[in-house]
């Protein structure tokens, strides 16, 4: 599902990855482990085609993205890849059900067409009672589950999850940490998630760890 092979990024002298090859097959949970600035988030970033490697390549699904636009690449991140982050990144303005659809909006859907399958996944998430609450209204967990529903909403490939529970208690990173298990056993999902989490990470297919911009 996920080939990237050679791929380095520098911001100015500092170079952050230093040929990093990574291979995830379709199904897969990865984790990615690793003090701060060891280079996981960038690589996420890298992932994601939310940035551009000085070098190397990138596939996903077997579509080589070196090379798209701009607008290319954006259409394809919004109809392949999912994303949840440390901090929800709702906006504050709409819905829950709204938040939820905002990706099927950008491709182009009506809200007509995508309003019954972000319904149907915020139930799923155990939501069905708060779809019209705004994000000020909702617990943090609650928050994160609407974030999760919107990373589903347009059935990415892969779904990249950076510190998903970082900003949670305990009971809700525990909850959101079935749920994306629940996710993969119930969907095939892949997924990669980076945390310092030791316990998301050792529930994972395969855990990486990252140093001074390698794996280990």
């Amino acid at each position: 599902m996920i080939q990237a092979t050679n791929i380095s990024k520098s911001f100015g002298p500092l170079k952050v990855l230093r040929d990093v090859d990574l291979s995830v097959e379709s199904g897969e949970v990865i984790s990615i482990v690793g003090a701060s600035g060891a280079g996981k988030t960038t690589l996420l970033q890298i992932l994601g085609t939310l940035d551009l490697p000085d070098a190397g390549n990138l596939r996903i699904g077997g579509v080589s993205t070196s090379g798209m636009s701009r607008n290319a690449l954006s259409a394809f991140r919004n109809a392949n890849l999912g994303f949840v982050f440390q901090f929800h990144r709702l906006l504050p303005e709409f819905s829950a059900v709204e938040n939820v659809m905002m990706p099927a909006w950008i491709a182009g859907h009506s809200p007509k067409a995508c309003m019954p399958k972000a319904e149907a996944l915020l139930k799923e998430l155990g939501l069905s009672k708060r779809m019209q609450h705004n994000p000020s209204e909702l617990s943090g967990g609650e928050q994160q589950r609407v974030a999760v529903a919107r990373a589903l909403m347009n059935a990415p490939k892969v779904l990249l999850a950076d510190e998903p529970s970082g900003n949670l208690d305990s009971e809700n990173a525990d909850r959101l940490h079935d749920l994306f298990f629940d996710l993969r056993e119930r969907t095939g999902q892949t997924i990669v998630l980076v945390t310092h989490n030791e316990a998301l990470a050792q529930r994972a297919d395969r855990t990486l760890r990252m140093e001074d911009g390698r794996f280990l």
